[in-house]
């Protein structure tokens, strides 16, 4: 024996320790966690398997998880995945139409309730097992693996539209570098005799004209196609490409693009509520906004609405959220995250409504000075024919001046001519021009950021600036919602079936481009409608309930708490037990219940843009139309049964799918090891018995590869890595999950 072979013997065991040591404190391998590390053991003494962990990886055949670069990237890349435009353009409206400020109580309520404890589960779940939505749920349940699959269904039915929505702003962004604004006055037609309105642009106003003909060319019915809208078209395929370079990379390269699509939508918010308060008419916008009206919280539409919003606005059951939790390293404390990103949420939608109602409270004062002007003018003619007598003008009024008639004096005159002409006044054609009136006339969605905050911008000074801004917000909030939908995607996919990244990112964009031309049509607009009404609403419902269910009933609540412990180094609050446990499943199953029957009692219809009368009006959808509604509710959900039928039946079994698998034990090393008759990419993680597991103790099987050992033999984890065995604190009970 060599003389120096104590020593060496003394350093191997020091190596042992540690690594010991670093499986006993449930961390990855190596400080840094983000770096790949791995685990391998044997069963024969003396024979030599490697506990491998480098910072940059020695074998060509290793694959490394991608890991977020700080946690302000991982911060960042949450908020801009939940604050997307639902936060501009339907929390303003919920807020208006339900109550003003007393929105606010059932809002808050429910994002205690619902919101944050079903967001720390997805984080916490997405966290521990470091896998996409569909390994996640084969972990915790082999015949609950559909909700995985139809999760990835839902993102892409949602990414479809979700891109158009983007690609209008597109749209408007490029046609923002103009003065005056191109949707500023309606377009003139001359002739050889004349020069007149375009008639559809007189009946409606310039934006909406502006949005429906120029911008969308739309057709007067889903049924009419009208052909492709090629300036419609080029902007699709820019968003899409766009999408396909900030996520080619994964996390590295849309992790950086998170910096400035996170950020810069507060700075244009906070500069348009600046702005906006310096304008006259605002603060009649804020009040109208924050005035309750506490009899409406009673009804049970608003507590519907309000939790709706609420599971809408945080992104639950997209996998998104899951997927940008597996690249977190597992100490992260993940209920700081979830309460951290659920106020951040719910702070800009409150700050996104201050800007809201105090742009469409300028807008209300212009449009009711139009109004009292268009309506003093009348009071003039009628007083010239006689029909209206002059006693009835007081006498400190000059109505000569038309511009200068405050809508108070305007107020006065209504209520003395109202007085004297009681049977007659209707047919005297004048409008009552109230501020209050014009605020309640509320709009969401396309019609609030494409018609009405347009027209307003319209009237701000240096208008093309703000438009420029504006448009740019936009497209950052969809970019950042569509990162975190397409990784909802992408991850699981990846994680799963070992596809190449790039492979797999251009081809869902390609792919996705191809079938969005469908929402490029003239009649386009509607099938944005179908698809957001009826692709993710049940479905996604459905999904979060069967997520709490299989966390709570299935994997085993008290289970899922000693992970949480083991993860965070603290119990969580024994809120979340009976949150995950009771409260939330209940709470969800009345909210499906809810919406189901509000479907059922709802005919399928939509809101077309008739063009000889230039209004809107709702259609019902065709036969083929409800048929397609219909096909989209069960097309996201089909996997979960699916699924579960073919586990249940053993049609596949759980241990022989060839998707990657992995298991954990406490107490036990899990050894990975490639199945003979398949190939490295179908390899499957086995956990050893307690007679069959090698003993944790220094100087048996486990120890640090050594720089001589490179032909030792090494088994291939599913994803391309080694191995990683977690040693955890002894609970024999503890079960073993396929994914």
């Amino acid at each position: 024996m060599p003389k120096n072979s104590k020593a060496v013997k003394r350093e191997l065991d020091d190596d042992v320790t540690e690594s010991v040591r670093d499986l006993l404190s449930n961390e990855d391998a190596c400080d840094d966690s983000f770096k790949k590390s791995s685990l391998i053991v044997n069963n024969h003494e003396g024979e030599g398997k490697e506990c491998d962990v480098e910072e940059g990886g020695s074998d060509a055949e290793e694959e490394e998880r991608p890991a977020w670069n700080s946690k302000l990237q991982y911060i960042l890349a949450q908020v801009g995945f939940s604050v997307g435009l639902g936060n501009v353009w339907r929390f303003p409206y919920l807020c208006q139409k339900n109550g003003g400020g007393a929105y606010l109580v059932p809002y808050l309520i429910l994002l205690i309730l619902i919101g944050i404890p079903l967001f720390f589960l997805e984080l916490a779940v997405g966290q521990r097992i470091r896998r996409g939505s569909i390994g996640v749920w084969n972990y915790i349940s082999p015949r609950l693996g559909g909700i995985g699959f139809a999760s990835c269904v839902v993102c892409f039915f949602v990414a479809l539209y979700y891109n158009v929505i983007i690609s209008w702003s597109l749209f408007y962004f490029s046609q923002s570098f103009q003065q005056p604004l191109p949707w500023h006055e309606c377009p003139l037609v001359k002739n050889k005799t004349s020069t007149y309105v375009v008639p559809e642009c007189e009946k409606s106003s310039a934006t909406t004209y502006y949005w429906y003909r120029e911008a969308l060319d739309i057709s007067d019915s889903i049924s009419e196609s009208g052909g492709l809208n090629w300036k419609m078209t080029v902007c699709l395929l820019v968003a899409w490409s766009m999408v396909c370079l900030a996520m080619i990379k994964g996390i590295q390269s849309s992790g950086k693009v998170m910096y400035f699509s996170s950020l810069f939508p507060y700075v244009v918010l906070v500069c348009f509520l600046v702005r906006s308060l310096l304008l006259k008419g605002s603060m009649d916008g804020i009040r109208h906004m924050f005035t309750p009206k506490l009899e409406i919280m009673l009804e049970a539409k608003v507590w519907r609405e309000a939790a709706t919003q609420v599971f809408f606005a945080l992104g639950l059951g997209f996998g998104g959220v899951i997927a940008f939790s597996s690249y977190n390293k597992r100490d992260n404390n993940c209920h700081f995250d979830a309460v951290l990103v659920s106020f951040i949420n719910f702070f800009t939608s409150v700050l996104a409504t201050l800007v809201v109602f105090a742009v469409l409270g300028f807008k209300a004062n212009i449009m009711n000075s139009k109004c009292v002007a268009m309506n003093t003018n009348k009071i003039l003619t009628l007083l010239g024919s006689g029909i209206l007598e002059q006693n009835l003008i007081p006498p400190n009024m000059n109505l000569t001046q038309v511009n200068q008639v405050s809508g108070e004096d305007y107020h006065k005159m209504i209520v003395a001519i109202k007085g004297f002409k009681q049977d007659k006044f209707e047919s005297l054609g004048l409008e009552a021009c109230s501020i209050e009136d014009e605020l309640n006339k509320a709009v969401q969605g396309t019609g609030l950021a494409f018609i009405a905050f347009t027209e307003a911008m319209t009237h701000f000074p240096a208008s093309p600036f703000w438009s420029v801004m504006f448009f740019l917000m936009l497209v950052n909030l969809g970019l950042g919602s569509m990162f975190g939908t397409i990784e909802g995607i992408l991850t699981p996919l990846i994680d799963t079936f070992k596809v190449r990244k790039e492979f797999l990112t251009v081809g869902c964009c390609v792919l996705a481009f191809s079938i969005g031309l469908l929402f490029v049509q003239r009649s386009g607009n509607y099938f944005v409608t179908m698809f957001d009404d009826y692709s993710a609403t049940l479905p996604l419902l459905i999904v979060v309930i069967l997520e709490n269910v299989a966390i709570a009933w299935f994997y085993g609540i008290d289970k899922f708490f000693e992970d949480l412990k083991d993860m965070l180094g603290f119990m969580p609050y024994r809120f979340y037990y009976y949150m995950w446990k009771y409260i939330t499943p209940i709470l969800l199953m009345v909210l499906l219940c809810s919406s189901f029957i509000q479907l059922i009692m709802t005919p399928p219809s939509y809101s077309a843009w008739i063009q000889e009368e230039a209004i809107e009006k709702t259609l019902r959808f065709p036969l083929w139309g409800i048929v397609v509604c219909i096909s989209l509710v069960v097309m996201a959900i089909l996997p979960v049964p699916v699924v579960f039928g073919l586990r249940y039946f053993n049609i596949i079994n759980d241990n022989t799918s060839g998707l990657s698998t992995v298991s954990y034990k406490k107490g036990r090393i899990i050894k990975e090891t490639a199945r003979p008759e398949e190939d490295d990419d179908a390899s499957l993680i086995h956990g050893k018995s307690p007679s069959e597991a090698p003993s944790p103790m220094p100087g048996n099987s486990i120890y640090r590869k050594q720089s001589s050992s490179g032909g030792t033999d090494v088994d291939t984890a599913p994803n391309g890595r080694y191995g990683i065995g977690y040693l955890m604190a002894d609970m024999p009970d503890m079960p073993e999950s396929d994914l």
